[in-house]
């Protein structure tokens, strides 16, 4: 793969490879998301001069490798430190992993440079449509990886940040990258051709920030009182049987401290099967905001009649018990591939064999609002929680990110909550095992937040919302109709051209 990077494709790998790994500092936690733009601005100037598609891959390839490295490494944590497998070994997934997913902006890169054709403006918007489908793509294919998926670069204060409603992140990946494209392309050295694109650079962001003032949906029903708990229990810790004892004392612990009348606990905050809990201790918990008429919602593993095990969200307290079962699984962590069985002979992963709950899941009812459970890594996949609205009025994402240590993934990961917020247009309420537990608006803002790796309670008031929003309507199917047509339309131009 690497062998065509021999002469004088090495120096354009090397300026893609930079590209990337700048781009990484435009997602949180540094939020400088203006570089994303120069970032996948300089991989179009760079395709725009390769001289074949076999030029326009190794361009994208680098691209890929500079932020997928830079910005998703922390996944050699959970393999090396908690998963067990030797140091050499776990560089050598992440290397390969991360390989994979540049393989994404590598095939835009090459398909842009074969058929790329016309006017500044429609390579432009070529370049987006290539680089929308490659996203998606990434984001699907073998249930999919969409972390630092452009689009999420681009919450607020980016001017871009109001099309997630209308587009979802990968129309504003589209538009992310169809502005870096003009910038790039434009003829910046003379006047004659320059204001078209200059013009419409201009006219993406003076619509988004008009689209600022929209409120796409609004509040209903009186503001509940919430307390998201964020238990901090290590997780080298979390798994050990001499340390259970302390785990289910301290979820006791953060839980009597609250006084909201709505508890959430973590993902997994109980490590183990429901039926293997001590006697009553579920009982007690649920008593705990029962007696105040309130209800608590915490994560455990349950066990079906047939035996599959899923990780679940159970509600106890006032009413009675729901459940949600995680439908989005992590390959290598929840389940294993076909073929994969290997892996797991190199690596210690607890509770690695389980079952995908159900597609459609309705929401749990608390206190006159319906909330939309979804766990951990499912939140990557906005389109999936379409399937709960418009009968929920708030979202709540329940996670352990312990795995990943003090690392870029917590931050990252409260981003991609933002995003799903502003898709929604409900609020997302976000409860951690070490980070980052946060209420966030509808509008992407985070009113409030706890330190990472320190236990606490978030205590806040929340009101539901009622709507829907552009994308909630729509889902993705808008954007990527409009981007296939347009590589068909630049596949038939381009066949045409070589034909005449």
């Amino acid at each position: 793969m690497l062998a065509p990077l021999r002469g004088r494709m090495m120096p354009a790998f090397l300026l893609a490879l930079l590209g990337g790994a700048v781009s990484v500092l435009g997602f949180a936690p540094f939020g400088w998301f203006v570089l994303v733009f120069l970032g996948v601005g300089a991989l179009a100037f760079l395709l725009e001069r390769a001289p074949d598609p076999r030029a326009g891959f190794v361009c994208g390839l680098g691209w890929g490798l500079g932020v997928f490295l830079g910005g998703v490494s922390w996944l050699y944590v959970a393999l090396n430190r908690y998963g067990g497998m030797p140091m050499p070994l776990a560089a050598f997934a992440i290397v390969l992993f991360c390989l994979y997913l540049a393989l994404y902006p590598a095939l835009a890169g090459a398909l842009y440079v074969r058929l790329k054709s016309g006017g500044v403006v429609w390579r432009g918007a070529l370049f987006a449509a290539l680089w929308l489908l490659a996203e998606w793509l990434r984001g699907v294919v073998f249930t999919g990886f969409p972390w630092l998926a452009t689009g999420y670069s681009q919450t607020p204060p980016s001017p871009l940040a109001a099309y997630l409603p209308v587009f979802g992140v990968y129309g504003v990946g589209g538009a992310l990258a169809f502005v870096s494209a003009l910038a790039a392309l434009a003829p910046w050295r003379r006047l004659r051709g320059l204001p078209r694109p200059l013009a419409i650079i201009t006219g993406v962001f003076a619509l988004g920030f008009g689209l600022g003032g929209v409120a796409w949906t609004e509040p209903e029903g009186a503001p509940l009182s919430v307390a998201l708990v964020q238990t901090n229990v290590e997780q080298d810790l979390k798994w050990s049987p001499g340390h259970f004892a302390e785990v289910l004392q301290t979820n006791l612990r953060l839980v009597s401290d609250s006084r909201a009348d709505f508890v959430v606990l973590p993902e997994t905050t109980l490590p183990t099967l429901v039926e293997r809990l001590p006697e009553g201790y579920l009982d007690l918990l649920g008593s705990l905001v029962s007696d105040r008429g309130g209800k608590l919602v915490l994560g455990v593993f349950t066990r079906d009649e047939t035996g599959q095990i899923f990780n679940t969200a159970i509600s106890v307290g006032d009413g009675p018990q729901e459940r949600y079962a995680k439908r989005h699984l992590v390959p290598f962590g929840e389940y294993s591939p076909p073929l994969f069985g290997w892996f797991y002979r190199l690596a210690n992963i607890p509770m690695s064999d389980q079952t995908r709950g159900a597609t459609v899941q309705p929401p749990m009812s608390v206190l006159g609002q319906r909330v939309a459970l979804n766990i951990c890594y499912e939140d990557l996949f906005g389109a999936e929680l379409l399937s709960s609205l418009p009968q929920a009025s708030l979202m709540l994402n329940i996670s352990n990110l312990a795995w990943y240590g003090d690392s870029l993934a917590q931050p990252q990961h409260l981003q991609i909550a933002r995003v799903r917020a502003l898709e929604t247009g409900r609020p997302m309420l976000r409860s951690t095992n070490t980070g980052m537990t946060a209420v966030i608006q509808p509008d992407g803002h985070v009113d409030a937040v706890l330190p990472p790796f320190k236990a606490g309670v978030l205590e806040a008031e929340v009101r539901g919302f009622k709507g829907m929003t552009p994308y909630a309507r729509w889902g993705n199917w808008p954007v990527l109709l409009i981007a296939a047509a347009l590589v068909l339309i630049a596949a038939l131009r381009r066949q045409k051209e070589a034909s005449a």
